[in-house]
């Protein structure tokens, strides 16, 4: 019984360890703000935070505690997040970048279509939801409607949406709303972290396949 409470408190301590080194790498090397958040128990049950009837259990900042600013260093990261060790690591949509999303099938092609074209591109989250959360130039919510326009997108029925100030996106190693993990569907470098790209660069085809996707569907 002692090897095995041993050998999950040394389990306990590594998946701690490895969010501090996160948190740090985040915070210092990419330079985003980071915020404690809630979590929910595993299945998607209640809140942390306590509220019955929170509206988003397990993906929303908690209220009591402070973020970690972006170009901390790595010991005011690891100071900083040892007063919440059991949050979720949230990342604040609508400073250093905005998000376009689109299901995760879509996404996929789309990233692939993307590379090939040699385009500059930004990090990629996948959610146990199955979304994809591309990273773009902040400023992309609020012109994404005209730039829907432009391309001729405006008036289809895509499984498309952005999010912008006020937002966050829940990022690795945390779960999301205690239903599985999120990953890096493509990962942040971490020795040059450019400018995300432009919405623009990434909209038709982001549009394109998720119209083809949903029209197959």
């Amino acid at each position: 019984m002692g090897a095995l409470i041993g050998a999950r408190t040394g389990a306990w301590r590594r998946a701690h360890a490895q969010v501090r080194l996160n948190v740090a790498e985040y915070a210092g090397l990419c330079g985003w703000a980071v915020v404690p958040g809630a979590r929910a128990a595993r299945g998607g049950g209640a809140c942390s935070c306590g509220d019955a009837d929170c509206a988003e259990p397990g993906a929303h900042p908690l209220a009591f505690a402070g973020e970690i600013p972006a170009g901390a260093s790595p010991q005011e990261a690891v100071e900083g997040w040892a007063r919440v060790p059991g949050a979720a690591v949230l990342l604040p949509v609508g400073r250093s970048f905005d998000v376009i999303e689109v299901a995760e099938v879509p996404g996929r092609r789309a990233l692939v279509r993307l590379e090939r074209m040699g385009l500059r591109l930004g990090p990629v989250l996948l959610t146990p939801t199955g979304r994809a959360q591309f990273f773009v130039a902040p400023g992309a919510a609020a012109e994404l409607p005209h730039l829907l326009y432009r391309m001729g997108w405006d008036d289809a029925q895509l499984d498309l949406r952005c999010l912008g100030r006020g937002d966050h996106v829940t990022a690795p190693p945390s779960d999301l709303g205690g239903l599985g993990p999120v990953r890096w569907l493509r990962e942040p470098r971490l020795d040059a972290v450019p400018q995300p790209p432009e919405a623009r660069l990434l909209l038709g085809t982001l549009a394109y396949v998720s119209h083809r996707d949903g029209a197959y569907a």
